[in-house]
C-alpha cells in the first residue's frame, strides 16, 4: 500500500471534493419537492444497496457482535440521519453555498470534542488559535445581531452548523470501528440508517410522490453523492493516507460555495467570503501548517 500521493490520487480528490459539494445545491433544488426527512430516507436506503452489493463483491464480512452493532447504530445517527436531515431542513430555506460553508467547520469542531474525548489529540496552542479563527467565521457569518434575534432563518443556519458538530461526533465513533472493514462497515452503517429512518419518514411525511426529475435527483444522491463518494474516499485514503484526503476540507466549501453562486443564482456575499476565508485558515492554522484530518481517519463530511 502506497502513502505517496500519485497524480490518479490528486484527480480522485478533486473529483470526490466536486461530488460531496455539489451535494449541497442538489439538495438545494430537490429540497422543494422531498421533504427533509423522506429526502434522507431515499438517499440512505439507495446508498445502502449499493454499498452492500460492494462489500458482497468486495468479499468483506459484515461486523458481529452487539457491541460493535452498537457503535454502529450511533455512527448511523451521527453521520447520517442527523446531519442529512438538518441540512436538508436548513436548505429549505438557506442558501446552497451557505450550507457548505457551515459544514466546512468539521475539522475544528473534531479538534475540540478531540481535546475532550480522547487520550492523544488534545489541544497546543496553535490548535487553539485555529480553533478561534473558525468560530470567528461563524460569527462573522451569522452576524452577531442575529444571534440576539433568533428567527427562522437563523435557526436553520444552525441547523446545519449543528449538523457539522453531528459529523464532528461521528468521527470519535467511526475511530472505535477502526477494525471493522470499511465497505462492510459504511454498509452497515447506511443499512442500520435506512432501517431506523424508513418508518419515521413514512410517518411523519406519508409516502411522497415527487416530480421524476426531483426523484432521479435523490436517487442520485444515494448512489453518486453518497455510496460511490464513500468508495472513492476509502480507496483514497488506502492509497494516499489520511493526512492527503483532509486536504479535501479545504476544497468542499469553496466548491459547494462558487456552485451555489454560478448554478442557482446565489448572492455573492462579501461577508460569506470573509466567513470562509477565516474558517479555512483556522483548519490550516489549527493543523500546523498541514491540512486539518489526522483526528478524523479520513472522514469528512456529506
Amino acid at each position: 500500500m502506497s502513502t505517496r500521493p500519485a497524480p490518479l490520487d490528486l484527480v480522485l480528490l478533486i473529483l470526490l471534493a466536486f461530488i460531496w459539494g455539489s451535494s449541497f445545491t442538489v439538495i438545494k433544488v430537490i429540497v422543494k419537492d422531498i421533504p427533509p426527512l423522506s429526502l434522507t430516507a431515499t438517499r440512505i436506503a439507495v446508498a445502502a444497496l449499493v454499498l452492500a452489493v460492494a462489500a458482497w463483491g468486495l468479499r468483506q464480512d459484515w461486523p458481529r457482535g452487539w457491541r460493535v452493532w452498537s457503535w454502529i447504530i450511533a455512527a448511523g445517527l451521527t453521520g447520517n440521519i442527523l446531519p442529512f436531515t438538518l441540512i436538508s431542513w436548513g436548505e429549505e430555506r438557506i442558501d446552497s453555498g451557505l450550507a457548505a460553508i457551515y459544514i466546512s467547520i468539521v475539522p475544528i469542531a473534531t479538534l475540540v470534542l478531540a481535546h475532550y474525548f480522547t487520550r492523544d489529540e488534545r489541544f497546543t496552542w496553535r490548535r487553539l488559535a485555529g480553533v478561534a479563527m473558525g468560530f470567528a467565521g461563524i460569527l462573522v457569518l451569522i452576524g452577531p445581531r442575529a444571534l440576539l434575534h433568533l428567527d427562522e432563518h437563523v435557526i436553520r443556519q444552525l441547523a446545519v452548523a449543528l449538523a457539522a458538530l453531528s459529523y464532528a461526533v461521528n468521527t470519535l465513533i467511526v475511530k472505535r470501528l477502526s477494525g471493522v472493514r470499511p465497505v462492510a462497515m459504511a454498509a452497515a452503517i447506511m443499512t442500520v440508517s435506512a432501517i431506523i429512518l424508513a418508518p419515521v419518514s413514512l410517518w411523519h411525511d406519508g409516502l411522497v410522490r415527487p416530480p421524476a426529475s426531483s426523484a432521479a435527483w435523490a436517487v442520485t444522491l444515494g448512489v453518486i453523492h453518497t455510496a460511490v463518494a464513500t468508495l472513492i474516499m476509502f480507496f483514497v485514503v488506502r492509497r494516499a493516507g489520511a493526512s492527503f484526503f483532509s486536504m479535501i476540507n479545504f476544497l468542499i466549501p469553496v466548491i459547494g460555495y462558487f456552485l451555489g453562486v454560478v448554478l442557482l443564482g446565489e448572492a455573492l456575499s462579501p461577508r460569506a467570503i470573509a466567513a470562509l476565508t477565516l474558517i479555512l485558515a483556522g483548519i490550516y492554522v489549527s493543523a500546523g501548517g498541514q491540512p486539518a484530518g489526522r483526528a478524523q481517519n479520513g472522514k469528512t463530511a456529506l
